[in-house]
């Protein structure tokens, strides 16, 4: 393993676990919470949902202090691509219309893209380089695929595959000018760069909270600006669609009650918070900076050993870096193989090393990622370069 701090996770100790960016890793304090949680459930199930509606605006409230938004502006939802499909189903488009994402973009959630599809509407994909020299060829690329037919743009808050932090920010407001609402894929970023949903101003923002901030696995969030909640219907209607209450927004009320399942894992993100944020003196700000510190530094073990130039600027990571790999013998097998791509698999069943690779299929090129989480240190990063160079 690495860190001292890894003993609150129940991590494999015989792998360097460097793919935290995948599904997280949620660490003993807070699942201890959610056993809680869930023997209080079982204990007396009607009673914990008489009780839900008031759980969850807690949790809420206090991942609204975290992200920088109102609690009553966030709804919870399983994950971050099941919030993007919640807006892009919301969406009331026409034939000829587009929708604009990169190619950078997160597959999944480009897919969701897709459902406007069989009525007409086009798909647009800004190209975006990589390696690339800075934030403005990603303003560029994006703003130079815009139409007049453009009616909406969902980007990545940071991409997946190549780990970049995307100015979102400038993106949001130069789309706003042209009258162009966007969503951010934000699925890394809570717990990784500093939030602040207000300040932003996107109509649309999901995030997970399984990630980067280590909560149980189904825990994300989905952040819909004021003015356009009333647009937005949740991916399955419950009872909440014809409920005759007024006390709440018929946002609040369709959101929070889909049907029955296992909310713990929403009501943990507190505790998560609380956690993470008490590992180092600096707390959360002290905790972002260490772990992309480490992250540039993986990256830099891993260019030195493959060779390779760093493909984008330092300050545009966060707590992940991606590196291009030479070419490498063999390919990705389709089906079940798709992402157990062969020097992947090597590098676990011969080194011990969990670390994705696959191939980035806007260039084509084959690459590799690395995560840097709290309970990893630099020697586990120096044992993957010394595996490539023999790989």
């Amino acid at each position: 393993m690495g860190s001292e701090l890894a003993r609150y996770w129940t991590l494999d100790r015989e792998t360097d676990f460097l793919n935290h960016g995948s599904f997280g890793a949620c660490p003993l304090p807070v699942l201890e919470k959610q056993s809680e949680l869930r023997a209080r459930l079982e204990r007396q199930p009607v009673q914990f949902f008489r009780d839900l509606e008031g759980l969850l605006d807690d949790a809420r409230a206090a991942l609204g202090v975290f992200v920088g938004a109102d609690g009553d502006d966030l709804a919870f939802v399983p994950n971050a691509t099941i919030g993007v499909n919640t807006v892009v189903r919301s969406l009331e488009l026409s034939p000829g219309d587009e929708l604009l994402t990169t190619d950078h973009a997160y597959n999944s959630c480009r897919n969701a893209l897709r459902w406007h599809e069989r009525a007409g509407v086009k798909i647009v994909l800004a190209r975006v380089p990589w390696p690339l020299l800075g934030p403005w060829q990603v303003v560029e690329a994006v703003l130079s695929a815009v139409t007049p037919q453009t009616r909406f743009v969902l980007l990545d808050h940071i991409t997946s595959p190549t780990a970049l932090v995307f100015p979102v920010a400038e993106l949001v407001q130069k789309l706003q000018e042209r009258d162009i609402e966007t969503m951010i894929d934000g699925a890394h970023a809570p717990g990784m760069v500093p939030l602040d949903l207000r300040a932003l101003g996107a109509a649309y923002y999901t995030g997970n909270c399984h990630k980067w901030l280590c909560a149980p696995k189904g825990a994300a969030f989905l952040h819909v600006r004021r003015d356009r909640q009333e647009l937005v219907k949740p991916i399955a209607h419950g009872h909440g669609l014809n409920s005759p209450r007024t006390d709440r927004s018929p946002f609040r009320l369709q959101m929070d009650w889909i049907g029955t399942d296992d909310p713990t894992a929403y009501l943990c993100v507190a505790t998560a918070v609380e956690f993470l944020g008490s590992l180092l003196p600096g707390g959360w700000a002290e905790l972002m900076e260490r772990n992309h510190r480490l992250a540039v530094r993986a990256r830099t073990l891993l260019c030195q050993a493959l060779r390779a130039e760093p493909p984008a600027p330092e300050f545009m990571l966060g707590s992940m870096a991606a590196v291009p790999l030479p070419d490498y013998r063999g390919e990705a097998q389709p089906g079940s193989e798709a992402w157990w791509h062969p020097l992947q698999k090597q590098l676990l069943q011969k080194h011990r090393i969990e670390v994705p690779v696959m191939v980035f299929p806007a260039l084509p090129r084959q690459l590799i990622r690395v995560s840097a989480q709290i309970y990893n240190s630099e020697e586990q990063y120096a044992r993957l370069a010394a595996a490539l160079q023999v790989a």
